[in-house]
């Protein structure tokens, strides 16, 4: 029996990544049903290629083959009506949300990063998306009765001073890192009454296509002294950790072993906040 028997977690920017490890690490401890949403199109902010609409299909592939039922939408978070729509169409198959992960993210911290608009498209995605998250789904957990675990993700910048510029595609990623913690503590306060626990969770570099692509590595070759800033080496000796790292924290949080957890920035990020 896994740690998530029966769960149903409410997933966004579940393509690839991140997302999609957990949307497959959730299923593999049991949780029965993935609702999952990516807007699986480019924001021209961003630097490096985003998800497509293939890749959200082999989410719903590997959800699939382990043990998990899936249903996908494509949709902004930036936009509520598509949260909603996502979320409705998961509840019209499911019945229930036991677990909201806010999960998408971008980093337009380079190259078209240096456009006013990034950092619109930041604060909206990392900070206003996550809100519309919370605004859709938690009602419902109130009306339950049950509980729930609502886990949001923040990163290493969201609590440190780490960033490459001033750029305002990077300070719009830092504030809204920073953001959805004011979020989370508000929500935790008043939803520990309902036992419906709020957390952040704070990755350092995290092997996905976020980081690990060809425009970032071009960028770290012409600006060799960003590689060798100490400031941007975990503690720990590793350079980049997995999705999946992130994933085992995320079923610890969301499983009744983290059940009195509530309110805390859950960092995984090989000692980079001990600095």
């Amino acid at each position: 029996m896994g740690r998530l028997e029966g769960k149903v977690a409410f997933i966004t920017g579940a393509a690839r990544g991140q997302g999609r490890s957990h949307a497959v690490r959730l299923a593999e401890e049991g949780a029965s049903s993935i609702i999952a949403m990516d807007i699986c199109e480019q924001i021209p902010t961003v630097f490096y290629p985003m998800a497509t609409s293939e890749d959200l299909a082999e989410t719903e592939r590997l959800v699939k083959e382990a043990g998990g039922a899936i249903v996908t939408s494509i949709g902004d978070v930036r936009n509520i009506e598509d949260v909603q729509n996502a979320y409705n169409a998961g509840i019209e198959q499911f019945g229930k949300v036991d677990i909201v992960l806010p999960n998408a993210g971008i980093m337009p911290v380079i190259g078209p990063g240096e456009q006013r608009q990034a950092w619109h498209d930041a604060i909206d995605t990392m900070l206003t998306g996550v809100w519309h998250v919370l605004e859709v789904t938690v009602p419902d957990l109130v009306e339950r009765g049950e509980g729930g675990s609502i886990i949001i993700t923040s990163s290493a910048a969201g609590l440190t001073s780490i960033g490459l510029n001033t750029l305002p595609g990077q300070v719009g990623y830092s504030a809204a890192k920073h953001g959805v913690v004011g979020l989370m503590r508000i929500y935790a306060k008043q939803l520990a009454p309902h036992s419906i626990r709020v957390n952040t969770i704070h990755p350092t570099g995290v092997n996905t296509p976020m980081v690990a692509n060809l425009e970032y590595a071009e960028f770290l070759g012409a600006n060799p002294d960003v590689a060798a800033d100490e400031s941007y080496k975990n503690p720990m000796p590793v350079e980049l950790i997995e999705a999946v790292d992130i994933s085992n924290a995320i079923v610890y949080l969301a499983s009744d072993e983290g059940r009195y957890v509530t309110g805390v920035t859950f960092p995984v990020d090989a000692g980079y906040n001990i600095r």
